[in-house]
């Protein structure tokens, strides 16, 4: 692992501190990185509907997006699970619309092995505007 990418890593680490899960307890942290080097945190955020929940993921990219920002290199996603957790479907699509065929790296607090994606390999056959917009 590169230091970028352990640095991204601790980043997602403390980001999962803040997490907001008094119903699941899974605390998930995500740090998007964008092209020019600036890191937006999100965190999981939990309520008693459950449907309401935001994930960490959607957290810090609508964040990043809120900002300004519009170019997206990685985002580092980090647990304290069993085994490494991928971004869920919404969090790939958002990602994939907004970010491209960004690097997904999976984190642990647990000391797992880190792995890293293309979100292509995470979302093989996504939906956006490709897909359904008319030849002109």
């Amino acid at each position: 692992m590169n230091s970028d990418a352990l640095d991204l890593r601790s980043h997602a680490l403390f980001a999962r501190q803040r997490a907001i899960a008094p119903f699941s307890r899974f605390q998930v942290g995500a740090a998007l990185l964008t092209k020019s080097g600036k890191i937006y945190y999100g965190c999981n955020i939990e309520n008693a509907s459950y449907g309401l929940t935001v994930c960490a993921e959607r957290v810090a990219l609508l964040k990043a997006l809120s900002e300004g920002e519009r170019e997206f290199s990685e985002i580092a996603v980090a647990t304290d699970a069993q085994g490494l957790t991928p971004p869920c479907g919404p969090c790939r699509q958002l990602l994939w619309e907004f970010c491209g065929d960004i690097i997904v790296s999976l984190h642990s607090a647990r000391n797992i092995a880190s792995q890293t994606y293309h979100l292509s390999e995470l979302l093989p056959h996504p939906f956006d505007a490709t897909t359904w917009r008319q030849p002109q």
